[in-house]
């Protein structure tokens, strides 16, 4: 009997510096679980950068170049002369204004759509987009230009379209007249109804 009660304490004697594995494995599964859920939230974020690239319908084929000093032209049918003639004169206080310099064509064109749709459904009416100068119609801000001169006539938010005054960079920046939001346009019916006068069409 005293043959088994040494055995037993020389047996607890060289087990007593094990550690028990359920440790560890508790440690990995902690692993893991972080592990599939930084997996789950890249996978959502990839498919809301999908779901909004798909909703961008503005062009991203070829588009004619123009040149540096090419002006940027556009009215959509029903703008009166004079107030397109006050936008390119630099006459309307610009509310917003995007940046496009030294930006390849992808992120432009992300940007002036969500940028355009920000706008409008912040009554927004005159945003300034500039995009700097090249002295080549091959240079990258007469690509952005050419571009914009495509993207922004796309889009139904925007009703005109203008190269800006030389005080807001001339030929290097647009104007991009917004039509009025249904919110607005409630606003201004409203208005006309309080002051006894009928209201504008549109």
């Amino acid at each position: 009997m005293a043959y088994q009660d040494d055995d037993l304490d020389y047996f607890l004697r060289e087990m007593r510096d094990v550690v028990p594995l359920k440790q560890d494995l508790k440690a990995d599964l902690k692993t893991t679980h972080k592990s599939d859920f930084q997996s789950l939230k890249a996978r959502r974020n990839a498919a809301q950068e999908q779901t909004e690239a798909d909703r961008n319908f503005l062009t991203d084929q070829f588009v004619d170049l123009l040149g540096p000093f090419d002006p940027v032209i556009y009215k959509k049918d029903g703008v009166q002369q004079g107030v397109y003639k006050r936008l390119k004169q630099g006459r309307y206080p610009v509310d917003a204004a995007l940046n496009l310099h030294k930006k390849p064509v992808e992120s432009c064109r992300r940007e002036v759509f969500d940028f355009i749709e920000d706008c409008y459904k912040s009554d927004i009416r005159v945003a300034l987009i500039s995009f700097g100068k090249g002295t080549t119609a091959d240079s990258l801000p007469c690509v952005i230009k050419s571009y914009l001169a495509r993207w922004l006539p796309e889009l139904p938010q925007v009703i005109a379209v203008s190269s800006a005054h030389k005080s807001h960079g001339g030929t290097t920046a647009v104007y991009a007249l917004l039509k009025k939001s249904e919110k607005q346009k409630a606003i201004n019916r409203d208005r006309h109804i309080k002051q006894g006068r009928q209201p504008k069409a549109g």
